[in-house]
C-alpha cells in the first residue's frame, strides 16, 4: 500500500468545482444528475458531506456520505487485514543460558508455551559463551531437555542447529 501522501484523496464539498454532477444518497439510491451547488444543499440539510467517488465520470458521480466515518472504517479495516496475516508469520524468541537453572527453564517453558497457544512460531536459543562454545555437545543435550519441558504438543521442520553466538531450534504450534 502506498504511503498516506501518495494515496488519491477524494475531493469533498467545495473541493468538487464541476457544475453538474451524479448524486447518489446516503441510503444508495441513485438521485440522478444536479447542479452541485444542489447536490451541496441536500447534503448539508441531512448532515453531511458530498464526497466524489467517481471523478473520472461523465458529469462526476458523487456520494453524500459521512466522510469522517468513511475514512474511520476504510483505515480500521486496512489495520485489520495487516493483524490477520503477521500472527501466523511472526516468530518469537525464548532465550535460555547454558548455565540457566531448572526453576527458571520451567519459567521460559511456560513462556514459550503462552507462544505457542497463541499460534506464534518459537525459536529458542542457548546462548554460549566462552569456553561454553567448546561443549557445544552438553548443550544440545540441555536445549532438547528444555524442549521436553514445553507441555503444548508442537512440531519442528529441522533439527537442533549451530549459529555463531549458540545453538537454536524453530517450533511451531501443532496443527490439531
Amino acid at each position: 500500500m502506498p504511503p498516506k501522501h501518495f494515496q488519491k484523496r477524494l475531493r469533498i464539498n467545495h473541493q468538487i468545482r464541476v457544475p453538474e454532477v451524479q448524486v447518489i444518497a446516503d441510503d444508495g439510491k441513485a438521485l440522478g444528475t444536479m447542479p452541485t451547488y444542489e447536490a451541496l444543499r441536500l447534503a448539508e440539510e441531512r448532515g453531511f458531506d458530498v464526497v466524489e467517488v467517481g471523478p473520472q465520470a461523465k458529469p462526476p458521480l458523487v456520494k453524500i456520505m459521512d466522510y469522517g466515518k468513511y475514512l474511520y472504517q476504510r483505515e480500521k479495516k486496512e489495520r485489520g487485514q495487516k493483524t490477520g496475516k503477521s500472527t501466523a508469520q511472526e516468530v518469537k524468541t525464548v532465550k535460555i543460558g547454558f548455565k540457566t537453572e531448572k526453576h527458571d527453564l520451567l519459567i521460559r517453558a511456560g513462556q514459550a508455551d503462552k507462544f505457542l497457544q497463541k499460534g506464534y512460531r518459537v525459536r529458542l536459543e542457548l546462548t554460549l559463551r566462552g569456553r561454553e562454545k567448546q561443549m557445544a555437545d552438553l548443550g544440545r543435550k540441555k536445549l532438547e531437555e528444555f524442549t521436553k519441558l514445553i507441555s503444548r504438543p508442537f512440531g519442528t521442520d529441522d533439527p537442533i542447529k549451530r549459529f555463531p553466538g549458540g545453538l537454536g531450534i524453530l517450533i511451531k504450534p501443532e496443527k490439531k
